[in-house]
């Protein structure tokens, strides 16, 4: 009986030590994570990070508190270590290197969620920036997922949002004045609403000339729609102007009359209805994104107004700016609610 309450007695404090740090680990659980299931996979990591650290230290902890000699709480401690060690090693390389990636493209901002990016062979509106990776939401509304450290070991091209150049190249036979190819290719441009339009001769080639027709598209969100009408209005244009596309060689091995023209006949050309926007749909989740990522930014440069209007106001005027502090705060979970509801919706 004796021997059985030394035992207890020996091993009790090891086990108050346990049951607080386990206590403890819990608790933190909950304050960093299961309190704010509408947190999403970005903002979740750096709680991770942090229970994962506290987890370590309540090892430590225990390990310490355990009645054990001190040589072979070395050795678990070291055994640990030397655990943690490889792991590191095994998955440091690009584990370290993409969130560094992600850091830096964080503090240089090349790119917002909502641009339109090119990276070498992929296309598309940014739809969600991470700390490890970058997705995108390609012309065929399919996401890609690219590594943070892809996207800075490779040129990005962002689209600009103050404008960006719609073009269409397209080669014609030497038998047409490029003065007269000019004044209906900016016609075309005009009638897509591109601004400041402008043509250019790029190649001299052994049987046609290439032309380049380029103009400036504000609403860079309709990129898509607008190249498209480009084309159709260039169809317009130079069918209108009785100018023939087609290709030179065929022109040359025809057995025609010179005044023949292949061009289509006038009136059969009909208006196509357009029943939708293409890029609504194409880019819908980029375009959500965007648009929740800018309330988010409005909603807290209003809370950083509203707290330095706090900090001097008294009475009924303090009490109504606390009461819109509150509402705003529970836009912004309204808004962190959304972004993870989209994100389970792909």
């Amino acid at each position: 009986m004796d021997s059985l309450v030394d035992q207890v007695t020996f091993i009790a404090p090891s086990l108050a030590v346990s049951v607080v740090v386990v206590a403890l680990l819990f608790m933190a659980n909950w304050a960093l994570l299961r309190r704010h299931p509408a947190l999403g996979n970005e903002k979740k990591l750096p709680r991770q990070l942090t229970l994962l650290a506290l987890t370590l230290i309540g090892f430590v902890v225990i390990t310490v508190a355990l009645p054990i000699s001190d040589t072979a709480r070395n050795q678990v401690i070291t055994l640990v270590g030397v655990l943690l060690s490889g792991i590191v090693a095994f998955s440091s390389t690009t584990f370290v290197a993409n969130f560094m990636a992600g850091i830096m493209l964080r503090m240089n901002q090349p790119f917002r969620t909502g641009d339109f990016i090119r990276v070498e062979d992929h296309f598309g509106r940014v739809s969600e920036r991470g700390l490890f990776d970058t997705e995108i939401q390609s012309e065929h509304r399919a996401l890609i997922t690219l590594p943070n450290l892809y996207l800075v070991s490779r040129p990005v091209e962002v689209i600009s949002k103050s404008g960006a150049i719609i073009s269409s190249t397209l080669t014609l036979g030497y038998d047409v004045h490029y003065s007269r190819i000019e004044s209906l290719l900016i016609s075309a441009a005009k009638a897509t609403d591109l601004k400041d339009p402008f043509v250019q001769v790029i190649e001299l080639g052994n049987d046609a000339v290439t032309y380049r027709v380029s103009g400036l598209l504000i609403d860079v969100k309709s990129m898509l729609t607008t190249r498209s009408l480009l084309h159709r209005a260039m169809l317009d244009a130079l069918h209108d102007g009785a100018v023939e596309i087609v290709s030179p060689t065929f022109v040359n091995q025809r057995r025609m009359d010179d005044h023949v023209k292949i061009v289509p006949g006038a009136g059969v050309r009909q208006a196509a209805e357009v029943s939708s926007i293409p890029e609504d749909m194409i880019f819908d989740k980029a375009e959500k994104a965007e648009q929740q990522e800018a309330a988010q930014e409005r909603l807290k440069k209003e809370l950083q107004t509203l707290g330095e209007e706090l900090s001097v106001a008294s009475g009924d005027e303090k009490a109504k700016i606390e009461v819109h502090i509150e509402q705003v705060n529970q836009q912004l979970d309204n808004v962190s609610e959304l972004k993870e509801k989209a994100k389970k919706e792909y």
